[in-house]
């Protein structure tokens, strides 16, 4: 039988704590999505490279992004960057270590995109007068994002899980912040609770949003 007594009224005092560690959740989630997919289309286009010194770094950055833990590359963004002089505040840290991350699996999606567009695509838009510029960004990225977007929609959901790592660098995202109000009460059962709701929730209106904006930008 258990004996245990919940208590939520210390979990909707912190409430703003805690929606305010959401809040940092959803910014750094989205911003190292965004940071992620600009650096991913660059590397996704160097591992097709003939150059060999663009192709070893596209690929080295691939490998070491999606063979490392995502622990072990905010510790080195925190602490490893610490120790030759550059500090990183935790919030730097987190989002500069999930949007290399992110950068590292994208690529590796946004490069199946590439290769799943025609490549006379790319000699049509060329022969209508486009420069390289154009026909990446008008004929063949567009193919390209509607070709991944799912499989990056849950690269963004890994991005979401795995922001809470950023309590052991210090950072109140919500973990943080639930770990921290329920060290102040001792009312863990309730506290993590709680934080499980609110990452479902978000999790969620991610998955909802991303539906709503694949119907907007691919409809037709």
């Amino acid at each position: 039988m258990i004996d245990y007594s919940f208590h939520w009224g210390p979990v909707w005092k912190a409430m703003p704590a805690l929606l305010k560690g959401a809040q940092i959740t959803l910014e750094i989630t989205v911003l190292s999505m965004i940071i992620g997919t600009i650096l991913a289309v660059f590397h996704a286009l160097g591992r097709q490279s003939k150059n060999k010194t663009v192709y070893g770094l596209a690929t080295g950055w691939v490998e070491l992004a999606r063979n490392t833990p995502s622990l072990f590359q905010m510790y080195m963004a925190y602490f490893g960057l610490g120790t030759i002089g550059l500090h990183l505040d935790s919030y730097t840290a987190v989002l500069s270590a999930l949007a290399f991350n992110n950068a590292g699996y994208l690529a590796e999606v946004l490069r199946g995109g590439f290769n799943a567009v025609p490549k006379t695509q790319m000699a049509a838009a060329r022969s209508l007068g486009m420069n390289p510029f154009q026909a990446y960004s008008r004929v063949i990225l567009p193919q390209v994002f509607r070709v991944v977007f799912y499989p990056a929609t849950n690269q963004m959901m890994w991005a979401l899980l795995n922001s809470s790592l950023g309590m052991i660098v210090g950072l109140k995202e919500l973990t943080g912040a639930t770990a921290f109000q329920q060290s102040l009460t001792f009312r863990s059962f309730e506290f993590f609770f709680a934080a499980a709701v609110m990452y479902y929730v978000i999790a969620k209106i991610v998955t909802m949003g991303a539906r709503l904006a694949a119907r907007r930008l691919f409809r037709g």
